[in-house]
């Protein structure tokens, strides 16, 4: 059963250089390097504010590193709102100085910004695409461009566009689980303790607290993580935990969101009785963006994979350099980590380079992916989906786009060697 819809024109309510979807982490840098390189560049967001899982998400930390001016540029900004100097590090973030701090960055480049705006389709001209269809408060409108990159996490344009991409772990198409962070006060930080990854045992005088989690959290919560915010007494929890759930749909993001808010007070409670300084805890708010790490990878000119990771190979093509973290696969089934991952057991300490073809559609024209969909495997996925990371694949991206609307060529064309001009 469907019904027809009546035919209609879509006003185009603006012509930019290049249109950034998506302002998390990669679509923040996108925009900026476009912007900075002297383009028109339009940056639509779905949500009310931007940063993505950054901000709305209530990221506790950039985790993992890169060599990246933007990233390091960000992270400058971000430091120097700090009120609490000295408590926390440079990394740890602030997710509503760090919404300031991109306001500010976003505004001196002159980008357009756009919010509470979703995209909905593209504007093709063959296999080309030449702008986004957007639905808002406004109604139903079009914006074109000629360049186009797609900064969504779960690649919507690339979708829209017809770009081919598979979901998940490439043999049965699992994919991560989705969290809500939340942040705790009264937290006793002198005591307190902070597990930092799913591998760290913490002894307690009531057992080790990761044991203790799995026999007491309700399933499929059951790990500690637990994070130094940027303010005295106050905690952010990586621990809400939601399996089987595709991030591309409504319906499974709704019951993301209910059972991880389900979990939330178990979470307290099993603090206060088991994680020394943590016994007067309370929860003082929760992200408004439940955090989904893994949906669609996209087949890009190149692709990059775990072993290219385990290697610390080096691509001569490369956008993104010195990227370094570990194999962070979530468990796709429970809790924990999963037994293909590999945090503080993560052998390999040297960074690798990511090249610029896993930013290129394989077939499709004037569209490049940024931030976690881009061309990749489920394992190296895990790898280079981390914030930073995603930040210079982002820098990459709009410098790429910059140069595209130059030359007047398609992204594909775009010559390695100028974009690695305009990133160092």
């Amino acid at each position: 059963m469907f019904y027809t819809e009546k035919e209609r024109k879509t006003d185009i309510k603006g012509t930019y250089d290049v249109i950034v979807v998506g302002s998390g982490p990669s679509g923040i840098a996108a925009a900026l390097k476009a912007s900075e390189c002297g383009c028109s560049t339009l940056l639509i967001e779905q949500s009310g504010s931007v940063g993505g899982i950054s901000t709305s998400g209530m990221m506790s930390h950039f985790t993992g590193s890169v060599k990246s001016l933007m990233y390091e540029r960000i992270l400058k900004n971000a430091e120097e709102k700090n009120v609490f100097k000295g408590y926390a590090s440079r990394v740890t973030i602030d997710p509503e100085m760090l919404k300031n701090t991109y306001y500010e960055m976003l505004e001196k480049a002159g980008t357009q910004l756009l919010l509470y705006t979703f995209v909905c389709d593209v504007m093709m001209d063959g296999n080309r695409v030449t702008g986004v269809i957007t639905e808002s408060k406004s109604g139903r409108n079009a914006y074109a461009a000629k360049a186009v990159i797609d900064c969504s996490g779960d690649g919507d344009v690339g979708f829209y566009a017809g770009a081919e991409y598979f979901k998940g772990r490439e043999e049965d198409g699992k994919m991560q689980p989705a969290t809500l962070m939340f942040k705790v006060g009264g937290v006793d930080t002198e005591r307190a303790v902070f597990p930092g990854s799913f591998e760290t045992e913490v002894e307690t005088a009531k057992g080790e607290l990761q044991a203790l989690a799995r026999k007491h959290l309700p399933y499929p919560a059951g790990h500690v993580l637990l994070y130094r915010s940027t303010i005295p007494g106050t905690v952010t929890c990586n621990m809400t935990n939601c399996v089987d759930i595709d991030g591309t749909k409504a319906e499974d993001l709704t019951k993301a969101e209910t059972v991880c808010r389900s979990q939330m007070q178990p979470i307290v409670e099993f603090l206060r009785e088991y994680a020394p300084g943590y016994e007067n805890c309370y929860i003082t708010g929760a992200g408004s963006l439940i955090g989904i790490r893994e949906t669609r990878h996209f087949k890009g000119v190149k692709s990059i994979t775990e072993n290219d990771i385990y290697e610390a190979r080096f691509f001569s093509d490369w956008v993104v350099r010195d990227a370094y973290f570990n194999f962070d696969v979530h468990n796709l089934t429970g809790s924990g980590l999963d037994e293909t991952g590999s945090q503080k057991n993560f052998r390999q300490k040297k960074g690798y380079t990511i090249p610029y073809g896993c930013l290129v559609p394989e077939k499709t024209d004037g569209l490049l992916l940024s931030g976690r969909n881009i061309s990749g495997t489920h394992m190296a996925h895990s790898n280079f989906r981390a914030m930073p990371i995603c930040v210079a694949i982002g820098e990459a991206g709009g410098a790429a786009a910059a140069l595209a609307v130059k030359h007047s060529i398609e992204p594909r064309e775009v010559k390695v060697s100028e974009i690695q001009e305009l990133l160092v």
